[in-house]
């Protein structure tokens, strides 16, 4: 891959993560990237996440913790919006 793409991408997953949760950092744009991905595969390839958190239960919670504190920001930074 080149690194302009590489770099614009970062910009892109930069600006919808401020949009996202009214704030970024490279933590929390990580915690977005994962978030987004694996709500990707559990839509387009259920089996394929319900296998992953049978079998890695421990990162299905650590996946529900990120789940659940972008769901957190987010209605926060809605909430301050208004």
């Amino acid at each position: 891959m080149n690194e302009k793409l590489n770099e614009q991408f970062d910009g892109l997953l930069e600006k919808y993560t401020e949009l996202l949760l009214g704030e970024t950092s490279p933590e929390l744009k990580e915690k977005v990237k994962m978030w987004a991905l694996y709500t990707h595969i559990a839509k387009s390839m259920p089996p394929l996440a319900k296998h992953w958190n049978e079998s890695y239960p421990d990162a299905k919670e650590g996946m529900k913790e990120i789940i659940a504190e972008i769901k957190k920001l987010n209605e926060e930074h809605r909430s301050a919006k208004k």
